[in-house]
């Protein structure tokens, strides 16, 4: 799993802190993580001011950080040099291949997903457009591009990953998916952002932190797998088994176990970032493993 482990004067506290946790070798947000998160909503995103073209256009159909675009907005609309903007594009998952039972139906009720593309702030403002200087990219940016005021995102304090347990108990509270991961990954880990349907309407707030865990056996998962695998086996074609140790040398029970009689697989943990009504952006900050669309959280 890759690791990701506005000002000009929070960009090098941001830095900083992470320079000092990066030694430790510990996660910590940084400009990325913040900025480069993305976010799913069901409110509406003003789209009346975006990127038009950039320099080079005749060659070029993107732009990365240096470059100089060109948006819709000019001195006629109360633009001046130095307003900034932070860029976004609302995206869709092209491929469309679901790893978990409901993935796509309930991603669809989380809202829009919202894709952070990077800064930009006014050099040259002109009466109907406006130059401006692109100051960070997450990914590249492109044409309609939607543009809107710049406004400093919290960031949260994290915890050490020395209080993780790996047998905690249920906690009690508000449960939840992990239902798709950042460019509609379906496997992440640590470092790696994702996307769970749960939000501020149901009282989640950034900063808060999310246990992710596994039920054993659930067979929520699309991709084949044999029935029962986590509890015993036989060959393809249903073949018998003989005795308790399997047809196939492997294993099996006398007694029908399933999720909801054995223990629980705790996988890690994450911070949130961002939040919709219905969900939440989470920076994965520990897990000891893959972690796939379709496990659950629960706020610990």
């Amino acid at each position: 799993m890759r690791g990701k482990l506005v000002l000009a004067g929070l960009i090098l506290s941001l830095s900083g802190v992470a320079a000092q946790a990066q030694t430790a070798n510990s996660p910590v947000p940084i400009r990325d993580d913040i900025y480069c998160s993305g976010v799913i909503s069901n409110q509406a995103v003003p789209r009346g001011t975006y990127i038009i073209s950039g320099e080079g256009s005749d060659v070029r159909l993107s732009w990365i950080d240096g470059a100089h675009v060109y948006i819709n907005r000019g001195t006629d609309d109360g633009a001046k040099a130095g307003d900034t903007f932070l860029l976004v594009r609302p995206v869709q998952d092209t491929i469309q291949v679901q790893w978990t039972k409901w993935q796509s139906s309930i991603l669809k009720k989380m809202g829009t997903v919202w894709e952070d593309e990077g800064r930009i702030h006014i050099i040259v403002p002109q009466a109907k457009s406006s130059i401006a200087v692109v100051d960070h990219v997450c990914d590249y940016i492109q044409r309609g591009d939607v543009a809107i005021p710049f406004a400093a995102r919290p960031v949260p304090n994290l915890k050490s990953e020395k209080s993780f347990n790996q047998f905690a108990p249920s906690s009690g509270k508000q449960l939840a998916m992990v239902i798709a991961g950042k460019k509609f990954r379906s496997v992440d880990g640590r470092g790696d952002i994702v996307y769970v349907n749960l939000g501020n309407s149901q009282g989640v707030r950034v900063g808060d932190y999310f246990r992710i865990f596994r039920y054993t056996g659930t067979q929520h998962e699309t991709a084949f797998q044999d029935r029962r695998y986590a509890f015993d086996t036989e060959l393809d074609g249903g073949l018998p088994k003989v005795g308790y140790a399997g047809y196939t040398g492997f294993g099996t029970v006398p007694k029908k176990w399933d999720w909801q009689n054995t223990p629980r697989e705790v996988l890690g943990e994450g911070v949130v970032l961002r939040t919709g009504q219905d969900s939440s952006t989470v920076l994965i900050t520990f897990s000891l493993g893959a972690v796939f669309s379709g496990d659950y959280v629960e706020l610990e």
